[in-house]
């Protein structure tokens, strides 16, 4: 009788076993075939971008065009150095999304910690007022924006001379200030700050520690993931700018690698220089995220699970 259970109960976790087996395997060609849906396009960009444009619209109606054959060669990569100034642009966008990035961890997280571990009075009316700014358009407010950029005031140098002026348009500042500030960057440091126990505040409240010791000794050390979330975020949003950056920047020295793109559809389209031109500027994307990924990862499932 304890044999024959036995051999059930083996042939049971057998069968068990199995059935994980199989549900892993499927779960792993499910996300293989997913995978390579979403590399699709990126591997089309990055292969036409090493093709002339007549075998770039010859193959682009069969699968020939995820394949690199033919007269393979890097002279778009050349021809886009001589149409735009490639360097300067991206100095531009590293610059102007570094610093927004750099900017945005800092006030964003102090605003999270402000409103996930201070108790004061209309804090729930703040984070409903910040979430409720989410469904506002860019767009319908970039016209009013323009205006009340144009107007605030400036400090600057000339000739050794402090000169205090009107309008920010035409600096790197108009491209960064008004985008430090963040409403879902501020949401997502507030579900993530609430995940932390209190209990560590108030530890730290009774050694003496101050609210700022707190949020620069124990939240932010524990709270990696979200900084690393907000940071992909703030990258992705501070480097794809295109429509701000046309409103507001006519000086060719100050624009940022989006508003190049306009340089290729002047005259005559160029399709493999438009390739290797966004192949060019996607690569630092794919960077920040290949670097950030498991925090990334990490943060959603957090903020999903615990928020």
């Amino acid at each position: 009788m304890s044999t024959a259970s036995t051999t059930s109960g083996r042939s049971v976790g057998h069968g068990r076993r199995a059935g994980i087996r199989r549900r892993r395997i499927l779960s792993y060609v499910v996300m293989t075939i997913l995978a390579v849906v979403f590399l699709f396009p990126l591997v089309f960009m990055f292969v036409s971008s090493l093709k002339p444009d007549s075998q770039i619209l010859r193959d682009v109606s069969s699968l020939m065009a995820f394949v690199p054959y033919g007269d393979i060669s890097l002279d778009n990569y050349r021809g886009i150095f001589d149409r735009v100034p490639v360097w300067r642009f991206l100095g531009n966008s590293i610059l102007v999304t570094v610093t927004t990035v750099g900017l945005g961890l800092f006030v964003n997280s102090l605003a999270g910690f402000a409103l996930s571990r201070l108790r004061w009075r209309g804090r729930g009316l703040v984070l409903a007022f910040v979430i409720a700014t989410l469904i506002v358009p860019f767009e319908t407010i970039a016209v009013p924006m323009v205006f009340w950029v144009s107007k605030l005031p400036t400090l600057g140098l000339e000739n050794g001379v402090l000169v205090y002026d009107f309008g920010w348009l035409n600096s790197y500042k108009v491209q960064i200030i008004p985008f430090v500030a963040n409403a879902f960057s501020i949401f997502l440091f507030t579900q993530y700050f609430s995940t932390i126990p209190r209990s560590l505040d108030e530890a730290a409240r009774i050694d003496g520690a101050g609210w700022f010791t707190i949020y620069r000794r124990i939240i932010v050390p524990l709270s990696g993931p979200a900084f690393a979330t907000v940071a992909i975020l703030t990258f992705l949003a501070a480097w794809n700018q295109y429509l701000w950056p046309l409103m507001v920047v006519q000086q060719e020295e100050l624009r940022p690698v989006m508003v190049g793109m306009q340089y290729f559809f002047q005259l005559d389209t160029a399709w493999g220089e438009i390739m290797a031109y966004t192949s060019l500027i996607t690569l630092p994307v794919l960077v920040v995220f290949l670097i950030f990924q498991r925090q990334f990862i990490a943060s959603v499932a957090a903020s999903g699970v615990k928020g």
